[in-house]
């Protein structure tokens, strides 16, 4: 099994936007992809909650079957489509995949 975070920073305006409307999109986009291709097990996006502590606005959990179906998943043409949006409104990324 692989498991694939992903932690997003989102710039305080952009796309006509604020940070919250920008979050709270993305997970949007990103609900709509948990079951885009077959071997996705788990598949949790979170926008960060207000008066807690929090780094990233946006965290994606996931796991995999295997690297396969990850790939399979990064390659959607669903998952493509988020990139253009997300690459406009973040300010930083942060990726770990792992297996185990």
């Amino acid at each position: 099994m692989i498991k694939h975070i992903v932690m997003w920073k989102l710039k305080d305006h952009a796309e006509g936007a604020d940070r919250a409307a920008n979050a709270a999109r993305m997970k949007s986009m990103l609900d709509a992809c948990a079951n885009v291709t077959p071997g996705i097990l788990a598949f949790e996006a979170v926008v960060a909650q207000p008066g807690l502590e929090a780094t990233y606005d946006v965290i994606l959990y996931s796991e995999f079957t295997d690297k396969a179906a990850l790939d399979a998943y990064q390659n959607h043409p669903g998952h493509q489509a988020l990139k253009p949006f997300f690459g406009a409104v973040r300010e930083a990324r942060q990726c770990m995949d792992y297996e185990i």
